[in-house]
């Protein structure tokens, strides 16, 4: 009995120092997020290794051997070229439409859409479909490449491990990078590119605070990479140079074609997907018609089955003819437009680096033919080829270069390709402001540049931090009060206004006491219309703080006067400085809040009631009859309760077996029934909502 009850005393004692030392440790927020993403870079690694794996092991099921090549592939009888790819779509048509429809596609949108909408949540349920998916596509002869599913696959991992350990919003989405990053390393044994991809690509941002855990995450997957396949890059990479400055014109013009071949890959992909879209059969059938387009061009060109890794070593060592380079490039287009609008789930990096070997090879074997004295073998045309595609279909140069860098260890390349691929994504920015990448989420309506960019004060109104205890004198208010003022009171400013309570002007209790120590006879003929400031500006209750930040940045102004409307100019209140300050500061943890909370909010659960250190409470509610149909701008809840709509759970029809889906809150969303509200304000104005019939 006092056994058991010491053994419950020191095990309740021991759990109490384990968490109490967790939370000591969590406080050292950059230690932690170095150790988690060496936890994620090694689970990252070992992700990509369990892909390479799970294709070679469908490459078996469907071909007959783990250790697919061109030559075996080219022996195989006409009906398993065809049928292979058919078959293949059979599988990955139900698992991504009944299991989880974001393994449809490339991936890589689908991680962007959860770092900028959901604050890196991504399901945990997707790295098992995006492996089986993906690796039936590829092995069965998919059009596609492993570096999409293995982005998503790591992304996945990091999100659920963060998700698990509660971390706050930014540091979610930095775990999700951690996660893209060692995908990108452990695939291409090239660790700094995973870390800029992860960077430029997934966040769009150079952030130094979560560049540490980024960059631990891609060594550590390089390294665990390394280890179980050795220190050999994705390629076989000749050794190149630049033989002739004059190299550099058609290095150039590489560049430029390069551009429109990537904005060809962009358009057909695109286009193929919405003609599948419009074909009326289920959308689970439709990556079996797809994969029979692709068997029947496979049946005379192999060489488009699957990653195509095999056939871009072949244009590197400079092994096709420039008439066969120019078919790939058209084949490659088609058949990966085919894989992908079908429903196939697969990569387009892969098919841009064939695009671009092709295409590069192609054009160093006219050049070299023409000019075979100042310039190098087609296969250094290849490699560039490589990089201007890839870095205009991504609008991704720094990725891109410092990738095909890294395959070569050779710096006398990085001259030809930074020209290629700079001159590449300059003209596919100029003719095309969305990647292959962003475009998908355009066309969903997410505008990921407007999302990333938008000033979070734009939603704030200047009536939600206006004060109305501001100092107001006369225009004929005598020099001798105004110092008097300047003396008691602790205004920033005085306001100077008419008997109708127009504002003329301010004036600056620091100006008032500078002129009493620089004019002797002040008090004799100095009165308030003669101290006001020559600059005048205001602001009405509607106007919002991303617009009276720019005059507080611009003028030396502590505050500014808030008036009725722009007619009248009554002055009706002023804010400060430092209140906008505070505003933004609090709309920034707003903002982290939303992505945070949106991680925890399951489907099955509701969300508590907690109170704040602030006094204020955090509350789901359900949408009440009122709210339904209307915009959350015509319902004007901040205005009205003081309440800070943090997100929205809208709530699906079962029978699309779609869950519940969390949304950060719009000013045009229209609330339906069923939809949950989180909520943050005080008790009193969260009861004044649950009255509301």
């Amino acid at each position: 009995m006092v056994r058991n009850i010491f053994t419950a005393k020191f095990a309740k004692w021991y759990k109490q120092f384990i968490l109490y030392e967790l939370k000591q440790f969590r406080k050292s927020q950059h230690t932690y997020m170095v150790i988690i993403a060496v936890v994620i870079g090694a689970l990252g690694g070992l992700g990509a290794l369990f892909f390479r794996l799970a294709i070679r092991f469908f490459q078996n099921v469907f071909f007959g051997t783990g250790y697919y090549s061109l030559d075996f592939a080219l022996g195989l009888p006409w009906y398993v070229k065809l049928l292979a790819p058919a078959a293949g779509g059979l599988i990955v048509g139900p698992v991504v439409y009944f299991f989880a429809r974001e393994a449809k596609g490339h991936g890589v949108p689908e991680v962007m859409e959860s770092i900028v909408l959901h604050g890196g949540v991504i399901r945990p349920r997707v790295v098992i479909a995006k492996i089986i998916a993906s690796a039936v596509c590829i092995g069965s002869g998919g059009s596609v490449g492993r570096e999409g599913p293995i982005v998503q696959i790591g992304s996945a991992l990091g999100s659920t491990i963060g998700q698990w350990l509660k971390v706050s919003g930014s540091q979610l989405r930095t775990l999700v990078a951690c996660g893209t990053a060692a995908g990108i390393a452990a695939t291409f044994n090239a660790p700094i590119a995973g870390a800029l991809f992860a960077m430029e690509v997934i966040l769009v941002d150079f952030a130094i605070a979560q560049f540490s855990p980024i960059v631990i995450a891609s060594v550590t997957a390089t390294v665990i990479s390394r280890h179980f396949l050795g220190n050999f890059p994705a390629f076989e990479i000749p050794h190149y140079e630049l033989v002739s400055v004059y190299e550099m014109i058609p290095y150039a013009i590489l560049g430029i074609l390069a551009a429109f071949v990537a904005l060809a890959f962009i358009f057909m992909l695109y286009k193929t997907e919405d003609i599948f879209d419009s074909v009326r059969i289920p959308e689970w059938l439709k990556p079996f018609f797809g994969g029979l387009i692709i068997g029947a061009i496979a049946i005379f060109f192999p060489h488009i089955f699957g990653v195509g890794y095999e056939s871009i070593s072949m244009a590197l060592k400079s092994q096709f003819t420039w008439y066969f380079l120019l078919l790939l490039v058209g084949l490659k287009l088609l058949v990966t437009s085919v894989t992908i609008g079908s429903g196939g789930s697969g990569g387009i990096f892969a098919p841009s680096l064939f695009l671009g070997a092709s295409l590069g090879g192609l054009v160093g074997a006219v050049v070299h033919q023409l000019f075979p004295d100042v310039t190098a073998s087609s296969g250094a045309y290849a490699l560039v080829g490589m990089g201007a595609v890839a870095s205009a279909t991504m609008h991704a140069p720094i990725t891109s270069i410092l990738i095909i860098f890294e395959l070569t260890n050779d710096y006398r390349i990085i001259l030809p390709l930074m020209v290629a691929c700079i001159i590449s994504v300059l003209i596919t920015t100029r003719l095309k402001k969305d990647s292959i990448y962003t475009l998908k989420l355009t066309r969903r309506g997410i505008d990921i540049f407007k999302e990333k960019d938008a000033n979070v004060l734009s939603a704030v109104k200047v009536s939600k931090i206006m004060k109305t205890d501001f100092e107001a004198v006369t225009p004929d208010t005598p020099f001798s009060r105004l110092l008097k003022l300047a003396g008691e009171s602790r205004k920033l400013n005085f306001f100077v206004v008419s008997k109708e309570q127009k504002l003329l002007g301010l004036i600056s209790p620091y100006q008032v006491r500078k002129t009493a120590r620089t004019t002797p006879d002040y008090g004799a003929h100095l009165v308030a219309s003669d101290l006001i400031m020559k600059e005048k500006f205001s602001f009405t209750p509607e106007d919002t703080l991303d617009v009276v930040i720019q005059v507080l940045s611009q003028r030396m102004l502590d505050d500014i006067p808030i008036v009725n409307n722009e007619r009248d100019q009554q002055i009706i209140g002023y804010i400060t400085k430092t209140d906008v300050i505070e505003a933004f500061n609090m709309e920034m943890v707003r903002k982290d809040m939303i992505h945070s909370v949106s991680g925890y909010i399951s489907s099955t659960q509701r969300f508590k009631r907690i109170r704040m250190t602030s006094g204020q409470v955090l509350c789901e509610i359900e949408a009440p009859g009122y709210f339904i149909n209307k915009t959350l701008h015509e319902l004007e809840l901040r205005k009205r309760y003081n309440l800070e709509v943090i997100l929205i759970k809208q709530n699906y029809d079962p029978v699309r077996r779609e869950r519940e889906q969390v949304i950060t809150p719009r000013p045009d969303y229209r609330f339906q029934f069923g939809d949950m509200i989180l909520l943050m304000g005080t008790q009193e104005s969260i009861d004044r909502i649950r009255q509301i019939k």
